[in-house]
């Protein structure tokens, strides 16, 4: 089995500042933990295109896309709130970001793959309609799970994210969409400190305390998102993999381990195989600290190749 890869040079362009842990570095410690356990072997890679506007447009409005497409950030950049900075390129790497996850749906939608994987940034879960922030210019995984109802048709699609940060993007997009389920684990209270929904059918949002481990993690999923994606039966199944709740990242308090992204990615590979006839497509979103970014990535395309 291959698993799509899909990237482009594009995303390795933006730097918000030397000490940014949203980085260009994220990606290329991902490419050398790949090739250092063989998994590039299985990968056959794409050039992520450019996300276009009607894309776009599914899920942000009109004029928060014509506002991110006429910024000229200059040398300076452009903040859009106190944690995104829009630097110069920032437009192309959004848009590839957003782009690859609608190439991975058009992949496993077509049978030309049965999984993908979108090596892109900047992240995307927490861009909502009107607004970019957390580091997410546009809602990727939004923009493809958009995709996949509009041109698919398709009538199931569940979204899971296993993030450190709460998808706030995400859920609020789709908390109304009864073709989408959206299942999250994330720490809370945590940035970025909005309310959780727990009253929408298709939301099932689940909040683990600083300093949970996989132990909490493991139970949390089988408890609430298993049950849920039973009863669901998706079609498609889209990942928001974040990768900042493993123990070594300061940017949360979690304490996962490579092993429980492992085990997360084995459930996913199982429900698409039991529901979905294996199609997956998985992007990344956080994960700073850079080898353990990179061996955690490895462990989620491992189980991801089945």
């Amino acid at each position: 089995m291959t698993l799509a890869f899909i990237s482009h040079n594009d995303c390795t362009v933006p730097r918000m500042g030397d000490q940014h842990p949203e980085r260009p570095e994220r990606l290329s410690a991902i490419e050398d933990q790949l090739i250092a356990s063989n998994i590039e072997l299985a990968l056959r890679r794409y050039d992520a295109p450019l996300a276009t506007r009607e894309q776009l447009c599914r899920v942000h409005s009109k004029a928060y896309v014509e506002r991110i497409f006429s910024l000229d950030p200059g040398d300076e950049g452009v903040w859009l709130e106190p944690s995104t900075l829009m630097v110069r390129g920032g437009l192309a790497a959004a848009r590839r970001a957003a782009g690859a996850v609608v190439l991975g749906v058009d992949l496993v939608m077509q049978a030309q793959e049965r999984a993908a994987f979108c090596n892109v940034r900047p992240p995307g879960h927490h861009a909502e309609r009107d607004t970019g922030m957390g580091f997410c210019i546009f809602n990727n995984i939004a923009v493809g799970a958009a995709h996949a109802l509009q041109v698919y048709g398709v009538e199931r699609v569940a979204i899971l994210d296993f993030d450190a940060h709460h998808g706030n993007g995400t859920e609020s997009m789709f908390r109304n969409e009864p073709r989408v389920l959206y299942c999250s684990v994330f720490q809370h209270p945590f940035y970025p400190f909005r309310d959780i929904d727990v009253t929408s059918e298709q939301i099932v949002a689940v909040p683990l305390a600083a300093e949970a481990a996989g132990a909490e993690f493991r139970a949390a999923v089988e408890a609430q998102w298993l049950p849920r994606l039973d009863r669901f039966r998706p079609q498609l199944i889209l990942v928001s993999a974040g990768f900042d709740a493993h123990v070594e990242d300061d940017l949360a308090d979690l304490r996962l381990l490579d092993s429980d992204f492992a085990w997360i990615s084995k459930i996913i590979f199982e429900y698409a195989e039991r529901y979905a006839d294996g199609k997956i497509v998985s992007t990344l979103e956080g994960g700073y600290a850079l080898p353990a970014l990179g061996r955690s990535v490895a462990a989620h395309l491992n189980a991801l190749l089945g």
